[in-house]
């Protein structure tokens, strides 16, 4: 089955982090990290509904005013994610312009910004009218992990380390529900919207003990019962859907490197930070960051199908093949470990 959603950077490797994850037959995105997002077009900057922030340092946050700019007018909100300190960082960028020309504007464009704490949620509505100003009073969640959950996709997060509290996040599809057709006809069925109830059921994790009832044919002239995790056994092949995570300026530390497995363990696109190389390592501890042999190694211990090491410093210029080579070699070192007789 072919994935839901084609996760790209925004930049190179040495300019401003910035995942870019469109869906697929969607006219929609989500991003993670807002660093210059000129590269991106208005048309999929406006696709953009979820953004999900590790920390607002400069080279991650400075994109939110081009996005604010593009979005004023729609009839459309944007959901924000970022850790302790979020909210207060998000309206001092609201309230560097002046916004008394914002009543006359047709549409109702709004901000839902959350705040990342340890064990809670902290959210805040801005609305476009009232001049981005907070429009109700704070709204406390517990946090258990989980960000955003919908249909066919999540979001969770883990607080991570940089100095400042900083947030690693996993994007997770919906598994896939592939029909076997002939199935279908062995059992006397036809093919028919009654397929995309059955779907939506299993989706909803119904109750493999509960009744599903099937109407097809012409005039649904067939109708039959069954038992749903028997009908699903006899007619659906359920794969797991894709695993991206997103790893951004964090040091190299015990607590990090075990969070970050976890949230990153068989995914199958890490995209993880690689500031340094290892012969660095001091200056990459001294300002937080990993070098690309702690990312490949990171990559490996999580099993990860495929990484992308990016975030590279500038020091390295023109040396960005020593990055790569340093961050895969770890990764492959790391990944033989787990293979039986070595």
């Amino acid at each position: 089955m072919r994935p839901s959603f084609y996760p790209k950077l925004v930049n190179g490797p040495f300019d401003d982090p910035g995942l870019f994850v469109p869906f697929l037959l969607e006219k929609r995105a989500v991003m993670f990290d807002l660093g210059d997002i000129h590269a991106l077009s208005p048309r999929d900057i406006h696709k953009i509904s979820h953004i999900f922030i590790t920390h607002t340092h400069m080279d991650h946050f400075i994109g939110f005013d081009r996005l604010l700019r593009l979005f004023l007018g729609r009839d459309q909100s944007i959901y924000m994610y970022g850790p302790e300190g979020f909210i207060q960082n998000v309206e001092g960028k609201l309230a560097g312009y002046s916004w008394n020309l914002a009543k006359h504007y047709s549409y109702r464009f709004s901000l839902q910004v959350s705040e990342v704490h340890p064990d809670h949620l902290i959210t805040k509505e801005y609305l476009c009218h009232n001049r981005f100003l907070p429009a109700q009073k704070d709204i406390k969640q517990p946090f258990d992990g989980m960000l955003h959950q919908e249909a066919g996709l999540s979001v969770c997060a883990e607080l991570l380390d940089h100095d400042i509290p900083c947030l690693g996040f996993r994007l997770q599809e919906g598994f896939h529900i592939n029909i076997m057709k002939e199935s279908v006809a062995r059992l006397g069925l036809e093919t028919g919207p009654w397929l995309n109830a059955f779907k939506q059921a299993l989706f909803n994790s119904q109750d493999p003990h509960s009744e599903f009832e099937v109407k097809c044919g012409k005039n649904l002239s067939i109708q039959k019962r069954f038992v749903m995790g028997e009908l699903a056994e006899q007619i659906a092949l359920i794969t797991p859907g894709q695993i991206v995570a997103y790893i951004a300026d964090v040091a190299y530390s015990k607590s990090n490197v075990e969070k970050i497995v976890r949230l990153a363990k068989d995914a199958d696109h890490l995209f993880i930070e690689a500031a340094f190389l290892e012969e660095d390592r001091d200056i990459a501890g001294e300002k937080g960051h990993l070098t690309a042999w702690q990312a490949g190694r990171i990559a490996g211990l999580a099993r990860a199908k495929q990484f992308t090491p990016f975030h590279f410093s500038p020091r390295y210029t023109g040396r960005e093949h020593l990055l790569e080579k340093e961050a895969r070699q770890a990764y492959e070192k790391e990944i033989k470990k787990s293979l039986p007789n070595t």
